[in-house]
């Protein structure tokens, strides 16, 4: 974690409803970090988190690991410009395996629209999704052979109520016509880490819907 970087804070409330929060790093020391006071990625709006709070923390790192670690709120802090002391992770730090490469099925709203104009915009759903890339369902009638970057828009809808809407390129890698569903695997390219993050979360919350229906049945 360097000066800059962004982490993502999650508070747990009643009911396990869960609430996401994005701040920067504006300093550190030996045993804190300073942060600016969080914005609530649901209302956008700066919150005043008081001391004492718990907090899940998580941030990617330059090489595109994620990391999760606990954490909670010590002081109000003035230094360039207020903010928060947290405590910086011991021996909980934790490195979430690329899992984020792994896609799992979810149907997120996707818009594809070609760079040059090549064709027009395709509004359809993923079959897959994971950080790394995407699995479109392709329109019948619809082939997608272009070579070049593709502009694409995410929706994400989590289960906290909160939606994400995102922007990045990607590349075709292949299409897939074996069935009577026609996909096109997508991958990312220079995707936000901010962006990265949040649909590696979704695909965490995808993994762990599954699982709690496997365990009910």
């Amino acid at each position: 974690m360097k000066i800059g970087s962004v982490l993502t804070l999650e508070l747990k409330k009643a009911g396990m409803k869960t609430e996401s929060y994005r701040c920067k790093i504006i300093e550190k020391s030996e045993h804190y970090l300073f942060i600016d006071y969080p914005i609530n990625e649901k209302s956008k709006k700066t919150s005043f988190l008081p001391k004492g709070t718990v907090l899940k923390a998580t941030f990617v790192d330059e090489k595109q690991h994620l990391y999760a670690f606990k954490t909670e709120i010590v002081a109000k802090v003035k230094l360039t410009v207020p903010g928060l002391a947290i405590k910086l992770p011991g021996d909980d730090l934790k490195r979430i395996q690329r899992r984020e490469f792994v896609r799992v099925p979810a149907a997120v709203d996707i818009a594809i629209h070609s760079k040059d104009n090549a064709f027009p915009p395709i509004v359809t759903v993923t079959s897959d999704i994971s950080g790394g890339g995407l699995s479109a369902i392709l329109p019948q009638g619809i082939n997608l052979d272009e070579q070049g970057p593709l502009d694409l828009w995410l929706t994400l809808d989590m289960q906290s109520g909160e939606y994400f809407y995102i922007n990045t390129m990607a590349e075709l890698v292949f299409t897939n016509k074996a069935s009577t569903l026609h996909t096109a695997s997508l991958k990312f390219i220079n995707i936000q880490k901010e962006d990265q993050h949040k649909i590696v979360r979704y695909s965490f919350e995808k993994q762990r819907e599954a699982r709690k229906k496997e365990l009910s049945v």
